[in-house]
């Protein structure tokens, strides 16, 4: 089955693909703003923007982020541009660890917001969590984003050193795809 989705992020089409095996991922750059307040706005808004060019097909756009909770949520649907534009994943992270010096609350989530627009036109949310902790210092080598600095409830290493299995199974973006799924193959 095919599955437009809007988004030129490699990290996450590869992600997708991993959850979702059996689906046609299509790389589909909305070229909208993201302009929304929250994770689900942003995410209608790419989908709604690349449904236009596919009537008729299933159309998928994901949102998420980081929200700290000692930091009032940030950087949340900023989470990508964090550190200022364009996106630097590494400044992202020495600013996210600058923010956090001295502060014993290091409660985290991710939150993951996927849209769907449905073969009918009929619109669909998927949103997923995965609660955790801010390290002190970055770990691990693979994912992508804040993972080397987000330490899931439950597990002594990060994100990015678990290996893709291990994360997919417990991550913000893998609990929304699981919920997609369900939409999808009704």
């Amino acid at each position: 089955m095919k599955l437009f989705v809007a988004s030129h992020n490699a990290h996450k089409l590869r992600e997708i693909g991993e959850i979702l095996p059996g689906f046609e991922i299509i790389a589909e750059d909305s070229g909208v703003e993201e302009t929304g307040t929250t994770f689900a706005e942003n995410a209608f808004i790419k989908v709604e923007a690349i449904s236009e060019k596919h009537k008729g097909e299933w159309c998928m756009a994901d949102d998420s982020g980081l929200e700290v909770s000692a930091l009032n949520g940030e950087p949340g649907v900023y989470s990508a541009r964090y550190a200022g534009e364009p996106c630097n994943t590494p400044r992202n992270n020495a600013l996210l660890l600058k923010n956090m010096e001295g502060i014993k609350d290091r409660s985290a989530q991710f939150t993951c917001a996927i849209a769907l627009i449905d073969p009918d036109g009929k619109k669909h949310l998927a949103v997923g969590h995965s609660k955790g902790q801010i390290a002190l210092s970055e770990s691990g080598s693979a994912g992508f984003g804040y993972d080397p600095l987000f330490i899931p409830d439950g597990y002594a290493l990060s994100f990015a050193d678990l290996s893709a299995d291990e994360k997919n199974a417990i991550s913000h973006r893998g609990r929304a795809l699981a919920e997609v799924r369900k939409i999808m193959v009704k």
